[in-house]
């Protein structure tokens, strides 16, 4: 029981490391923990089995839950299981050495999770998206400044807009709150304005939102229904939606559904 005990609490402390640095090597691990890379290398793996760290060459990364802010304690276990299936579908969409935008939603973090073995340039203006990717030696990453939303640790308004006018990226990944037949809606206006930007400097924008999203709105429209190229959600979805989508020539995946589309995939960005 003791040895089981102090196994359980090495772990612990671990996983803490890990999480507080996003990455941490086999030495740094045995040094802070005063144990041989053996111990820490079947601790990683124990870890790594739950799905709270990832093994890579000379370390972890850590994959674990979203961090401890407001907008991710209020949605995390708000059709989490729906969130990961779009994550995991919109991963399939993301090829090596793309230059992928990811805004601050908590289905975007769930996608980070997902990319962060991927070769990639990621653009983000959220915090925690960032801290996933900081540690990555083969993820060119660039932080998009600006005010910070303390609630959902992402950055917003016209210093953000400044900077991404200046940027390009093959794909946008952004996050919704709300769709209608008018449009897509978020919560903030100046985060409305920020994924704007975000929707200028993009080849291609995907939207990512789980069904009970669809027929809600939210203060801030974003975009009518067609300006967007791809709508990633679950198949959960009503007819009613996938007819109104694919009609205004969206691509739809969903996710869970062997990650089919419907509408057209090779509808180019609006102007």
């Amino acid at each position: 029981m003791a040895s089981q005990m102090l196994a359980e609490e090495r772990r612990g402390r671990v996983l803490e490391f890990v999480r507080l640095r996003g990455f941490a090597s086999l030495p740094e691990l045995a040094s802070e923990l005063r144990v041989s890379e053996s111990t820490v290398r079947r601790d990683l793996d124990y870890l790594e089995e739950t799905g709270v760290t990832r093994r890579t060459h000379g370390g972890a990364f850590y994959t674990g839950p979203s961090p401890k802010l407001a907008h991710f304690d209020v949605r995390q276990s708000v059709e989490w299981d729906k969130k990961r299936l779009i994550a995991a579908a919109v991963g399939k969409l993301i090829e090596d050495g793309d230059t992928v935008l990811l805004d601050g939603g908590s289905t975007t973090y769930e996608l980070a999770r997902v990319l962060v073995d991927k070769p990639l340039q990621v653009v983000t203006n959220s915090l925690p998206v960032a801290m996933l990717f900081s540690a990555r030696e083969n993820v060119d990453l660039v932080l998009v400044g600006g005010y910070v939303h303390s609630r959902s640790g992402v950055s917003l308004g016209p210093y953000a807009v400044e900077m991404l006018s200046k940027l390009n990226v093959r794909r946008a990944v952004l996050s919704v709150a709300g769709i209608n037949e008018y449009g897509y809606y978020n919560s903030n206006l100046l985060l409305v304005e920020t994924e704007r930007g975000m929707m200028k400097t993009a080849d291609e924008v995907i939207v990512v939102a789980d069904s009970t999203k669809f027929g809600r709105t939210s203060l801030a429209r974003l975009c009518d229904l067609g300006e967007v190229n791809i709508v990633v959600t679950d198949s959960d979805i009503g007819q009613q939606w996938r007819t109104r989508l694919t009609e205004a020539g969206v691509r739809l995946v969903l996710a869970g559904a062997d990650d089919c589309g419907e509408g057209s995939p090779d509808k180019n960005h609006p102007s």
